[in-house]
């Protein structure tokens, strides 16, 4: 390995944390972070380069690079076609990470590599979690990794400064909600509903006692996803969850897009109501955090 290699990594083991720092901030002010979920590649990496850092500019406080794979298990039809896009294309897992370290030479956004562990079991965990550092990723999402499978993941993913996140969901037990918090660093990625990604026109009734559970097993910030798509979704989960993940309402936009940077503006723009709405919550969920706190 060259000397401008190992710096390279130095660099990125320093700056990793970008996830926690920043769920740090939101926390200060007390308002809710957007975790944005695009589809690299789609429609092209090129455009893909654009619309990622539009999401930023417009105030994403995460972006999840989502590794296009050829049979997904939890992807609605969105993200399913998004994919398939992506695939023709002529995305890889080198051309995702390509595309991440062009984007981290212009912005500092927190990158989460979501992918199916397939991908990343092929590059081989040591050149995986060496090139992902590289590129400037900040965490990695194997969505059908499961934490009694992931000891080794875990091990050197984390040697190299990359954040684990893994799932958790409405049928976990307590029990297993434990198991995954401690197999989770950068934040939990909690599933608002079972099935699969896609938008939805209102949240489940029970999600503020399914993140009450979540809360019982970690003090790490809860993003929830599945489903969020509108601002009004952002502004019930104001005052319950610490971060809204938003997928397919943004891969929606893309597909919708004459061109890539049709695509730029709709996302940008879907980002910003969000934000807003995140915002306006800003009373109720400092008053919610404090009286967790003080419980």
């Amino acid at each position: 390995m060259s000397e401008a290699i190992r710096s390279l990594e130095r660099e990125n083991r320093l700056a990793a944390g970008r996830i926690s720092r920043r769920f740090a901030v939101l926390a200060e002010k007390g308002e809710l972070g957007i975790v944005a979920y695009l589809t690299a590649g789609d429609p092209t990496l090129a455009a893909s380069g654009e619309i990622v850092l539009a999401a930023a500019e417009a105030g994403a406080d995460v972006v999840e690079l989502g590794v296009p794979f050829s049979d997904p298990m939890a992807d609605g039809p969105t993200i399913q076609r998004a994919s398939g896009r992506a695939l023709r294309s002529g995305t890889t897992l080198a051309g995702v990470l390509s595309l991440a370290h062009r984007v981290r030479e212009k912005s500092d956004v927190p990158l989460v590599l979501f992918s199916y562990y397939n991908p990343i079991l092929q590059a081989g965990l040591e050149t995986f979690a060496s090139d992902a550092a590289s590129a400037g990723i900040d965490g990695v999402l194997a969505t059908d990794l499961t934490p009694e499978e992931a000891g080794e993941y875990r091990n050197v993913l984390r040697g190299r400064g990359l954040d684990t996140i893994f799932l958790a969901a409405p049928t976990s037990t307590d029990a297993r909600l434990s198991l995954i918090a401690k197999a989770t660093t950068g934040f939990l990625y909690l599933i608002s509903r079972t099935g699969v990604t896609g938008t939805r026109d209102a949240l489940p009734e029970d999600l503020p006692a399914l993140v009450r559970r979540a809360r019982a097993s970690t003090k790490l910030p809860i993003a929830v996803g599945f489903g969020i798509s509108l601002p009004t979704h952002v502004s019930v989960l104001g005052g319950i969850a610490d971060a809204a993940v938003v997928g397919s309402a943004l891969v929606a936009q893309v597909e919708g897009a004459a061109d890539s940077q049709a695509a730029a503006r709709a996302v940008g723009e879907l980002i910003r109501s969000l934000k807003r709405a995140a915002r306006a919550g800003v009373s109720r969920r400092s008053a919610q955090v404090e009286s967790e706190q003080t419980s």
